[in-house]
Order: C-alpha cells, then sequence, then structure tokens
C-alpha cells in the first residue's frame, strides 16, 4: 500500500512538470521560429529600401495600410506591448493570437517604407501572440496563460537580441517595478534559453558589440577608477533624462496629433510627411530604419557610435525625434533598439566631452537610456554583461541605476504597475511633464 501511495503522489507531482516542460517547449520552438524568420526578413526589407530610395515618398500610403489592417483586423492588440502587461496584471484583458502575424507584418511594412523603429516591441509581441494560441489551444486556466504570456515575452526578447538571461529577467522585471516574483523567473528563463537556441538554428546571428577600452587592472574581478565611476554616475543622469525625454516625446507626439488631426488615418500620413520633409532637411537618411548599421559607410549608427567621431552632437536627439513621429503616429515596431541608438550617440558625444573611453560610455548609454525608459536595472545591468562581457559590470550596474532614478517613473510602457501599489506607472506624478506640473501645482 506505500509503494502504491509513493507511486501516485510521483505522478500527481511529475505530470504538471512534464505538462510544462511541453507547453514551454513548443511556446518556445514557435517563437524562436518566428523571431529568426522576422529577423531575416527585417534584412531583406532593409536592404531594399537602401536599393530603392524611392520607397521613402510611399511611407504616408504605408501608414495608411497599418491604419486599415490595425482597424478592421485588429481587435484591439493595437495596444502592442502595453496590452501583454495588462492581460498578465488582468485575466479579463484578453490576448489575441492575431497579435503575431499582424505586428510581424505591419513593422516589416514600417522598415520597407523608412520608418525609424525597432524591433523588440514586434518579437516580444509575436511572442505573446503565440503564448495566446498555445495557452487556448491547451484550454490553460487564467493562471497558466499570465505565465505563458511572460515566458512568451521573455522568449521573443531573448530571441531577438541573443541575449537569454537577459530576456528571462526583464520578463519578470517589467511587469512590476521594484517587485520580482522568482518563482515566474524559471520557466522564463527556460523558455527564453530554447527560443534563443532555435533562433540560432536558423542561422541568424547577432550584432557583436566591441569595447577596445582595456582596464588596467585586469587581475581584479571587476575594473575600478574612482574619477571614471564618477563620470559615469554625470553621464549615467544625462542618460535617464534621454529615456524620460524619448517617452515624454512619443507620449505628446500621440497626444498632439490625435487632438489636431479629426479623421485618424490622416495621422499616420503626416506622420510620414513629418519624417520624409526632416530626411531631406538634415541631408541624412541615417536615422530611418532600424539604425544598427548604416546605409554609408561613414553613416551614422550605434556600431558607428562606437568609434570616435563616429556620431554628430545631436545624433541621438535626431534619432529620438524621428522614432517618436514614427511611433507616435501609428506605425509599428520596436522602442528599444532606437533606445540603443540614442543612448550610444549620447555617450559618444558625453565620453568626448567628459574625456572619458568612447566606446565604454557608447556602452553605457546603450543599456542606460534602455533602462531609464523601461525600469528595468537588473534585466539591463545583465544584458549588458552578455554583450559587452563582464569587466565593467560595475560601471553598467551604476550606468542603469542613476540613469533610472534620474528618468523617474517614466516609461515606454504606461501599463507597468508599480510593485509596491499595483498602480500604473502613468498614474505616477512624475510619469510625464503634465503630471509634474500637476503633482507641483497640487502642492
Amino acid at each position: 500500500m506505500q509503494s502504491i501511495s509513493k507511486t501516485a503522489s510521483t505522478k500527481i507531482i511529475t505530470q504538471p512538470i512534464f505538462k510544462w516542460l511541453l507547453l514551454l517547449t513548443i511556446l518556445a520552438v514557435l517563437v524562436g521560429s518566428l523571431v529568426a524568420l522576422f529577423l531575416w526578413l527585417l534584412d531583406q526589407v532593409t536592404y531594399l529600401r537602401w536599393q530603392n530610395s524611392w520607397l521613402l515618398f510611399l511611407l504616408p500610403f504605408a501608414g495608411i495600410l497599418i491604419f486599415v489592417l490595425y482597424q478592421y483586423w485588429g481587435k484591439g492588440s493595437e495596444a502592442g506591448n502595453g496590452l501583454l502587461i495588462d492581460a498578465i496584471h488582468n485575466t479579463q484583458t484578453k490576448v489575441p493570437a492575431r497579435m503575431a502575424p499582424l505586428v510581424l507584418l505591419t513593422t516589416l511594412i514600417t522598415h520597407l517604407f523608412g520608418g525609424s523603429a525597432g524591433r523588440e516591441g514586434t518579437a516580444v509581441q509575436m511572442g505573446g501572440g503565440m503564448a495566446a494560441f498555445v495557452g487556448r489551444w491547451f484550454v490553460l486556466k487564467e493562471a497558466d496563460l499570465r505565465l505563458l504570456l511572460m515566458c512568451g515575452m521573455a522568449a521573443g526578447f531573448a530571441a531577438v537580441f541573443g541575449t537569454p538571461i537577459a530576456g528571462a529577467v526583464f520578463a519578470v522585471e517589467v511587469i512590476a517595478i521594484g517587485r520580482i516574483q522568482y518563482k515566474e523567473l524559471l520557466p522564463c528563463f527556460f523558455t527564453s534559453i530554447i527560443a534563443h537556441l532555435v533562433c540560432l538554428a536558423w542561422g541568424i546571428e547577432h550584432t557583436k558589440y566591441i569595447i577596445h577600452f582595456s582596464p588596467n587592472d585586469l587581475g581584479q574581478f571587476f575594473h575600478f577608477d574612482a574619477l571614471l565611476l564618477g563620470k559615469t554616475i554625470i553621464a549615467a543622469i544625462g542618460f535617464g533624462l534621454a529615456a524620460f525625454l524619448f517617452a515624454e516625446a512619443h507620449l505628446q507626439v500621440k497626444t498632439i496629433f490625435h487632438k489636431w488631426i479629426p479623421i485618424k488615418w490622416l495621422i499616420p500620413v503626416a506622420g510620414g510627411l513629418l519624417v520624409i520633409g526632416l530626411t531631406y532637411w538634415l541631408d541624412t537618411r541615417d536615422y530611418l530604419g532600424l539604425g544598427v548599421v548604416a546605409e554609408q559607410a561613414n553613416g551614422v549608427s550605434i556600431l558607428s557610435a562606437f568609434k570616435e567621431d563616429g556620431v554628430s552632437p545631436f545624433s541621438w536627439f535626431w534619432k529620438l525625434l524621428f522614432t517618436a513621429i514614427t511611433l507616435g503616429t501609428g506605425f509599428k515596431g520596436g522602442e528599444v533598439t532606437p533606445l540603443f541608438f540614442v543612448g550610444a550617440a549620447l555617450g559618444n558625444t558625453l565620453g568626448w566631452i567628459m574625456g572619458a573611453p568612447i566606446d565604454l560610455f557608447a556602452a553605457l548609454g546603450f543599456i542606460a537610456v534602455f533602462a531609464g525608459a523601461t525600469n528595468t536595472v537588473l534585466a539591463c545591468t545583465i544584458m549588458a554583461c552578455e554583450l559587452f562581457g563582464t569587466d565593467f559590470v560595475l560601471y553598467f550596474f551604476v550606468a542603469c541605476l542613476f540613469a533610472k532614478f534620474a528618468s523617474g517613473y517614466s516609461s515606454i510602457y504606461p501599463t507597468q504597475r508599480m510593485g509596491h501599489s499595483g498602480k500604473k506607472v502613468s498614474e505616477h506624478p512624475t510619469y510625464s511633464l503634465q503630471k509634474i506640473w500637476e503633482h507641483l501645482k497640487g502642492k
């Protein structure tokens, strides 16, 4: 009898484990494969745009097409990452499986015709859409579907950047500021590492970033220099303010255009025309598209920001403005790669001003502006270690931490929750300039 009892209890324990291993593996393979397809297609449409410069003039019409697709097929999925975060907190919020193919298609349209956007939002939304599909296929309970959505987000993030540990931590850290549920970390990590490996198995190669600056005391676990640390803190405050400006610009562009243009399909038309106008006014196409690699050999890009004289002093601002206009007027794509561009370019400029290592400060800006705009200090620190190595982990962490403090509670994800209260971050007094002004008047 005792042996029978032990056998029965073992089955009860192992059944959920095997069930979740199966679910997460299926999800990871789907997301990793979709992200691989997306990254390959993104390269193809980027090269096509470079070879056919006239495609930029069709950007307003591309905006109309995106509007129509979401209007008649979106079924509420236009909220993007905000919808995923909302669904994790509120089981009444449903994530449509169509989010995955729709955001894939519309992001490619945005990049093909020259919109300034990223890829993280697309990958994370594809992960969420596939999680919703798998969850409904297996008829999961609402609590289980919530966990699956987080794992889908982790898988998308990990696969698109090649950072599986950061992907897992990001998925649990971005949900609620200041609160991490460690029980959710293991399934997120399992899904992210499998999705990452699947993406690599499809032949996708991620961009390599190198910091040539070498610390003097290589015998220590990490490099420490008091003067360099002080410069890092000063730069981090600038990175945090840039993150705040990015989130604020995105918010204000969206608010102003919706206020002054009553015919909604004309909003992306106006945004497209403005991007075209800015491109010809600045006489450069460096701020279109993804921005990891420049169209011209001497152009401005994320990679060029790691070199001396690789960017102009205001390159970070122009990329910020182009992206705010693109995403704020209804085009699709992520915010994170443009944040990398903004941060790396600003880091290059601040490093030159303060006489600090250019490539190191480009790397600090790369991850710190992202940390300030998403309130994810730990995920961004880990991401920096995965991308740049661990020699400068102290500076990575300090830059992310101070950037987060300097940016307040601004966020590119308004539905993020504050861990101590559960309220949306958009309700916090430091979320935007308008909120700050209202808060000061109230005092």
